[in-house]
């Protein structure tokens, strides 16, 4: 049976801050029922150690560039089949909270050398001195936090095979060259064919360049970020590497995400009685202190409030939607300057506007069953998943074409209406002028309740399922493990 070792910063439902979380809290079990020994490694955060069960020190390591001796751990999350490892440093992971900042809103300071010595880590423990009985025949890294570990495996005899998903190309890990000497990281990798960013180090780079295959989370998203407007800098690279790039939807975790089982939500329900889903709505609509009525138009956004997701297109377009018969839903949490706006607008229109600053998972599956139509105009999108949550509600998505969105969703036209393929609206360019079009058309067919309804069934009936997403990363592990079998 091969073994795949699952890399990653973050899992749900040990600690999550967006998608990356979600990917990795239910790809790595796909994998395990498709007949494959998966393990997951993150690192030691006192949520992971507290969560998980039955955990024993598999090995200690000795690292250069770290003072103390850092710690494996070995343990296992009730009802998931796969292996958990942790790696313990005290100084680097003993934090609450999220990730990657402090309780300030800043970034750690040490946040490079937090994650080179995860990648260290994993390197050591499981590759170059493994003291376990577990060696992996693939590695599957995931974002920038885990982009020195195909690097510091390359020159590495009978190592694994390396897999590296981008989930989202804009946060890449840039450190400045005094940071890659404090790293102690080998001196042939800082060259311009190796981590070497405009004279920064970059940890997104090394995945980049140094990983056997490249996969990110959307097949539009794969095109896009090979061009100069999405590609952050890093465009040329993909290009280059386009024969290795494969985009894959991600997929829904229907466990957690499906009106019918859903015990977070005022009433289940599902296609056959999809008209149970107003009750979430009058319940929503109480929660939030909105006047009660089952047929205004409600909206919902759920997502950080940051450029990229299009929030600034919403807040400039509020006041003219407000006029109208609607109400409207915030979950988030993000830029100051977005958070004020909406705390302004809430006030001033408080029966109109329920706001709620922050990430609550109930608060957010208590939207997705109580609103009509969910807003989702981000800039870019690799993936998205709200938007495919959505679907499985009955809730209407609005989205930029662009990423995972266009992957997705498919217009209302009143072709694609008629031969009931029509999910949502999409429009093409990220402004509030095509925003509020893509509005206005949507409220004019919720006013007609047999075509709404039409719409509702058809994107209940989506199936986003990780298996068939999961099959196409093993197709991928096993074209480099036959490759590198043919080469050896």
């Amino acid at each position: 049976m091969y073994k795949v070792l699952f890399a990653a910063s973050e899992v749900h439902p040990l600690i999550k801050t967006g998608g990356l979380g979600d990917v990795a809290g239910i790809l790595p079990t796909a994998l395990f029922k498709l007949g494959w020994d998966v393990g997951v490694i993150l690192p030691a955060y006192p949520n992971c150690k507290q969560q998980l069960k039955n955990l024993v020190q598999v090995t200690s390591l000795s690292i250069p560039s770290v003072t103390t001796p850092v710690i494996i751990l070995k343990g296992e999350l009730p009802g998931v089949p796969v292996t958990f490892w942790l790696v313990d440093s005290p100084r680097h992971f003993n934090r609450p909270g999220n990730p990657y900042i402090g309780e300030n809103g800043q970034e750690w300071p040490d946040n490079a050398d937090r994650f080179a010595t995860f990648c260290k880590a994993i390197v050591h423990g499981f590759v170059t001195y493994p003291n376990l009985d577990w060696k992996p025949d693939v590695i599957h890294c995931n974002d920038w936090h885990t982009g020195l570990i195909p690097p510091l495996l390359d020159s590495v005899a009978n190592r694994p095979v390396t897999m590296f998903t981008i989930h989202n190309l804009s946060y890449q890990g840039v450190f400045p060259y005094a940071t890659f000497q404090e790293l102690q990281l080998p001196n042939h990798l800082w060259l311009s064919s190796a981590l070497a960013f405009h004279n920064q180090l970059s940890f997104m780079k090394g995945g980049l360049i140094f990983s056997d295959w490249l996969t990110t989370v959307s097949p539009s998203y794969a095109k896009e970020i090979m061009t100069p407007e999405l590609g952050c800098g890093l465009d040329d690279i993909l290009r280059q590497r386009f024969k290795n790039l494969t985009g894959i939807l991600n997929g829904a975790d229907y466990d957690r995400w499906d009106p019918v089982q859903d015990s977070l939500i005022e009433k289940p329900y599902n296609k056959e009685s999809w008209y149970d889903k107003v009750k979430n709505k009058l319940a929503l609509q109480r929660q939030f202190h909105l006047p009660e009525n089952k047929k205004i138009p409600m909206f919902g956004f759920i997502g950080r409030l940051v450029t990229q997701k299009g929030i600034d297109l919403i807040i400039k377009i509020l006041p003219k939607i407000i006029s109208e018969q609607i109400q409207i839903i915030f979950l988030g949490e993000g830029e100051e300057y977005y958070q004020s706006c909406l705390e302004t607008l809430a006030r001033k229109y408080p029966e109109k506007i329920g706001l709620s600053l922050g990430y609550s998972e109930t608060l957010a599956h208590s939207i997705q069953a109580g609103v009509d139509i969910f807003l989702m105009p981000s800039y870019f999108e690799p993936c998205g998943l709200t938007q495919i949550y959505a679907l499985r509600y009955g809730t209407i998505p609005i989205v930029h074409k662009v990423g995972g969105l266009a992957d997705t969703i498919i217009d209302a036209t009143p072709e694609n209406l008629d031969r009931e393929l029509a999910t949502g609206f999409i429009f093409n360019n990220p402004t509030s002028s095509e925003l509020l079009h893509a509005i206005e058309r949507c409220l004019h067919l919720y006013a007609q309740p047999y075509l709404w309804q039409k719409l509702i069934l058809t994107g209940m009936a989506q199936d986003f399922n990780w298996k068939n997403s999961a099959k196409r990363y093993l197709e991928l592990y096993y074209k480099l493990l036959q490759s590198r079998s043919t080469i050896e």
